[in-house]
């Protein structure tokens, strides 16, 4: 009965932390911005947008005229309103304070004007330092936390154990360790390419300050999940590990391994039937960074999550060489495992109030 109060309790916070994923920034200035596909004026300004975090200060509608008619229509209509000449009508083209600013650099300054506007309220420093100062403090605490609800994760454990359990049959605790580097190893390249794929996709698409919003929402159901699994655990008909019915082919692949090699390969392999019970944190970051971080500093910051995320991996196979008993690790894991989907769950609630006030 406890517990199902506690079950129901989160779902009434959850239910009442909702409404702000469609809260809209009322007290931002709105600016409409028309662009076009391939126009590298456009993108000029993109970058200035992106690169500033605009969307922290402004309100900003943006609409792409060489492909969608209806905006074509509106890009037409906003020109006859504010009596712009038509051998001036053109992209890139900004709405600022009921004026139509045409031309990139003219949009640049315009937007510079009214970035100083807000930051000589608070500082005398250029805006753009304030913001990636304030970006870089925050950014290393929830990619930290993130990853580290990755590297508690049961499934991750789990595997690990029936491969150093497989290997360790011949007797051999030094190709175990191989083995079990290798398959870490293998998990962390794949993840990685896998985390770069999905932040190019998710920063080439455009997305309104909404999505930030829907990332910070993801955060703290992946949260409530796993706190679900804490207090119900197997409820609901699901868990937030491997899915039961991928369980036999993966220990399948997993018992075929008898070599360090066999263990880099199939680390690929089974990188995808993690996918379900590990994917939760890894969107939510790729989605933060994919929105707020351009893709140098994107990149290291996916190599440092990567690394605390095999950490775990990494001590397990050497505890195993040194003498540590599989069979007693997966008692330990086993017995454990509501309390890493409380950790994890209370992590990731964290997580995504933080991107839902808007912090990060």
């Amino acid at each position: 009965m406890i517990k199902r109060f506690f079950a129901f309790l989160i779902i009434i916070v959850f239910v009442i932390l909702l409404p702000t994923l469609f809260v809209s920034a009322q007290n931002k200035d709105k600016i409409m911005f028309y662009w076009g596909q391939g126009c590298p004026h456009c993108a000029k300004v993109e970058r200035y947008i992106q690169e500033n975090h605009l969307d922290k200060y402004f309100n900003i509608e943006s609409k792409e005229i060489y492909f969608n008619k209806k905006n074509r229509q509106d890009f037409l209509n906003t020109c006859q309103k504010y009596n712009v000449p038509l051998q001036k009508e053109g992209v890139p083209l900004a709405l600022i304070n009921n004026q139509c600013i045409i031309g990139d650099q003219p949009i640049i300054n315009a937007l510079k004007t009214k970035l100083q506007s807000i930051s000589s309220a608070t500082s005398s420093s250029p805006h753009r330092q304030i913001v990636q100062t304030k970006s870089q403090k925050l950014t290393f605490p929830l990619i930290v936390g993130a990853a580290s609800v990755d590297a508690v994760n049961p499934c991750a454990f789990a595997v690990l154990i029936i491969l150093m359990t497989t290997i360790l049959v011949s007797g051999k605790r030094k190709r175990a360790l191989f083995a079990g580097i290798s398959f870490a190893l293998a998990i962390y390249i794949s993840y990685l390419l896998m985390g770069l794929g999905i932040y190019r996709a998710l920063a080439t698409a455009r997305f309104s300050g909404w999505f930030i919003k829907a990332i910070g929402g993801l955060a703290i159901l992946v949260g409530i999940f796993n706190l679900k699994d804490y207090l119900w655990y197997g409820g609901g008909g699901f868990v937030i590990e491997v899915p039961r019915k991928w369980r036999p082919k993966m220990k399948t692949l997993i018992h075929s391994v008898t070599s360090p090699w066999g263990a880099f390969g199939i680390g690929f392999s089974v990188s995808l039937f993690l996918l379900p019970c590990t994917s939760g944190p890894y969107i939510v970051i790729l989605g933060m960074l994919s929105q707020k971080t351009l893709f140098l500093p994107a990149l290291m910051w996916l190599l440092l999550y990567n690394v605390i995320f095999i950490l775990p991996m990494i001590f397990i196979t050497i505890a195993v060489y040194f003498g540590l008993n599989p069979q007693k690790a997966e008692k330990a894991r086993q017995k454990q495992i509501k309390v890493l989907h409380l950790i994890a769950g209370l992590l990731m609630i964290a997580i995504g109030i933080i991107i839902l006030l808007n912090i990060a």
